[in-house]
């Protein structure tokens, strides 16, 4: 099964510590976002997680305990952009998380770590000339460390519009503009730029809009194949294979005003007071109406031979 730790919030930025003891003590407790009551009991045992699947703004805090993570899968994806504290108040300056990524891509492998330059927005500041030029920069140093850079554009949720009411749609002649420059930028340091849910217009401009976190990426990162069951995806326009998330909303510390998964700062602020990391839970701990139940977990690699 493929374990993912990052759709809901920023585990390694925040919750390094907490992760490398639910590794060590074999199982984490996760409660259903929409209904607290059930929660859900995974097992952390190399021989049913095949893969556990990052989302960060800032992989370092992590590695201290990479040696706990050695026995599984791993695929990595990093937010690098280049924007002030007035979008990413409480991100690390972008040259200290580009040097942290090359040093994760030593440990993990080439194939198991992917940059992302998301969201991107448009505001008298941060032009689409001001995109074009920094991503470049960042490409050039990025170069030889990752063969993949996912991209996307602002979606304006009701969350957003509340936490960054100033913030608009991108235009789509903008979108064009910026996915053929970042097409022809990938090519020239070796990446493939693919987009997150952004349909298939960037397509004929050589965007890769087959989904960033799929199957084949998995595959890419394990060296091998995965018999994986069907699963709808949780939006239409997504093609990546996502679920099993042990994450919890309102929790990441970052505060970017751009997020999707915090609600308002007071809320994180109180959810980050109740974390425990000797607490199965994320956030708090066990309650008298819990509601506990095992994941049905199987490793889904496929150790059939196979002819080429």
């Amino acid at each position: 099964m493929i374990l993912q730790t990052g759709l809901r919030t920023d585990i390694p930025a925040f919750y390094s510590r907490w992760f490398a003891n639910r590794l060590q003590a074999g199982f984490v407790c996760v409660r259903n976002p929409y209904n607290p009551v059930s929660v859900t009991r995974y097992t952390l045992a190399p021989e049913v997680v095949d893969l556990i699947g990052f989302c960060t703004k800032n992989p370092a805090p992590m590695f201290p305990y990479m040696n706990l993570l050695a026995p599984y899968g791993q695929y990595w994806f990093v937010t690098i952009t280049p924007y002030g504290k007035d979008i990413e108040p409480n991100v690390p300056e972008k040259e200290k998380v580009m040097e942290s990524f090359r040093k994760l891509s030593n440990i993990v492998g080439i194939d198991s770590v992917g940059w992302r330059y998301d969201p991107i927005l448009i505001t008298d500041v941060y032009t689409v000339e001001w995109h074009i030029s920094d991503f470049e920069k960042m490409a050039a140093h990025l170069s030889g460390y990752t063969r993949t850079c996912v991209i996307s554009f602002i979606d304006i949720y009701k969350k957003v519009e509340r936490n960054f009411p100033e913030a608009r749609a991108v235009r789509s002649s903008e979108r064009i503009e910026i996915g053929q420059a970042f097409a022809k930028i990938g090519q020239k340091y070796g990446m493939t730029i693919k987009s997150c849910a952004e349909g298939n217009d960037l397509e004929p401009y050589g965007i890769d809009c087959s989904g960033c976190m799929t199957v084949e990426v998995f595959e890419q990162a394990l060296h091998c194949h995965l018999d994986v069951p069907k699963r709808k995806s949780i939006r239409n326009e997504c093609a990546c294979y996502l679920g099993n998330d042990i994450g919890a909303y309102d929790t990441c510390g970052h505060l970017c005003r751009y997020c999707y998964a915090n609600a308002n700062p007071v809320a994180v602020k109180y959810n980050m007071q109740q974390h425990n990391p000797t607490s199965p839970f994320l956030i708090g701990t066990e309650a008298p109406d819990d509601q506990i139940h095992d994941a049905k977990q199987i490793s889904w690699i496929d150790r059939q031979m196979r002819l080429f």
